[in-house]
């Protein structure tokens, strides 16, 4: 296994403490929680980075990233449903378009990298998260709610894009 596979498998390491700590009370216990969201979440730029400067970009990394990035921003969603910081249907949302992704991938015969709706899905996604783990005062509730919405609905044009057949040019090339 190559070096950014290991780091995209590590990114999973974070995951128990994060739902762990979420459920402590404490603003201490969510500050942890937002470093560990945030760079668990560094480590996909880092592992995509270094499989194309090292020239290890794997059918492995491409599936195994995109699956380990589910899991890091719906294992937190989860709880916060429990919470009652996010509506449960918003992240039903979610994780039905990130359901049917895998689904229709599996049926592929090759394995593609993110487009760059998927790279904003997640993004905002990211964004969403730390703003809703961060214990920040009660102006910030609106924006963060803001920001959830936001990624659910780019997770859903993502996802239609991602399914859209690629347009091919009927036009005549240039003589």
């Amino acid at each position: 296994m190559t070096l950014p596979n290991w780091i995209t498998f590590s990114r999973l390491l974070g995951v128990p403490f994060l739902l762990y700590g979420l459920y402590n009370p404490t603003s201490q216990a969510r500050w942890i929680c937002l470093a560990i969201f945030l760079v668990a979440a560094l480590t996909d730029w880092l592992d995509g980075y270094l499989a194309r400067k090292l020239n290890q970009v794997s059918d492995l990394g491409k599936f195994l990233d995109p699956l380990v990035d589910k899991f890091l921003v719906l294992a937190p969603l989860m709880v916060l449903i429990e919470l009652g910081q996010v509506p449960a249907w918003g992240v039903f949302l979610i994780l039905a378009r990130e359901l049917a992704i895998a689904g229709w991938r599996v049926n592929q015969t090759t394995i593609t990298g993110a487009n760059i709706w998927g790279k904003l899905k997640t993004i905002s996604q990211i964004i969403a998260i730390a703003l809703l783990i961060a214990p920040l005062s009660e102006v910030w509730q609106t924006p963060s709610i803001i920001a959830f919405w936001l990624s659910v609905a780019l997770t859903l044009i993502s996802g239609v894009i991602y399914l859209l057949p690629p347009k091919v040019s009927t036009a005549e090339p240039i003589k």
